[in-house]
């Protein structure tokens, strides 16, 4: 893996926060995130994944390295949440998790009925579903999927989701001068996105 960099200028808040943890971690930094965004569902992948995507192609990181250790962070906190659903069982599982920011009982039902309509298929197509991604691992943990059958088909899951996120990240390090004299854009855009996320959940809870 590559020494770590110092963090691309321009940027802050929730991607500043992110470009830190890299520049000190390195690739090491990704998969660490990766796994917190599995369980906890408000650090999105869909911003530390481009972002590693996006050093990498600076020369900071290395994209092999990022991808892997996205994959092992990811395959990590899906066994969090498999193991949760076979100890818990699903529904006091459920219960657990909906105590946490920005997810609901009603994610963790679209996760089970996904799970229920499409079997271990779910838990592959599933990482590449908003909503469903992370979630699918209970029901898989509640009804006793087999171990290296979910290992593999989330492994496979995931590596095509980072790799794509990681992708776009690479692509957006060409327009690196951008990126880094108007990173205020890019962190506006996110926080907007998480006060959407959270007013659609408030909306959700109070209409219950």
């Amino acid at each position: 893996m590559r020494s770590a960099a110092t963090e691309p200028q321009g940027l802050t808040g929730l991607s500043g926060f992110v470009a830190d943890v890299v520049a000190r971690l390195g690739e090491a930094g990704i998969g660490l995130l990766t796994l917190l965004e599995t369980v906890f569902p408000p650090i999105p992948s869909e911003v530390v994944l481009p972002l590693g995507g996006y050093l990498a192609e600076r020369g900071r990181l290395n994209p092999l390295w990022v991808v892997v250790a996205a994959t092992a962070g990811s395959v990590a906190g899906a066994w969090v949440l498999y193991g949760l659903g076979a100890a818990l069982g699903e529904k006091r599982a459920t219960v657990l998790l909906a105590r946490l920011p920005l997810v609901d009982e009603d994610d963790v039902g679209r996760a089970v009925r996904w799970f229920e309509r499409h079997g271990w298929w779910a838990v592959l197509a599933g990482r590449l579903v908003p909503g469903v991604r992370s979630l699918v691992s209970i029901p898989a943990g509640a009804a006793r999927m087999g171990p290296a059958r979910f290992t593999l088909l989330t492994l496979a899951g995931s590596a095509v989701w980072n790799g794509a996120l990681v992708g776009a990240g690479m692509a957006l390090g060409t327009q690196w001068r951008l990126v880094e004299e108007h990173g205020w854009v890019l962190d506006a855009a996110l926080a907007a996105a998480v006060v959407a996320a959270v007013a659609a959940l408030a909306v959700r809870r109070l209409r219950k």
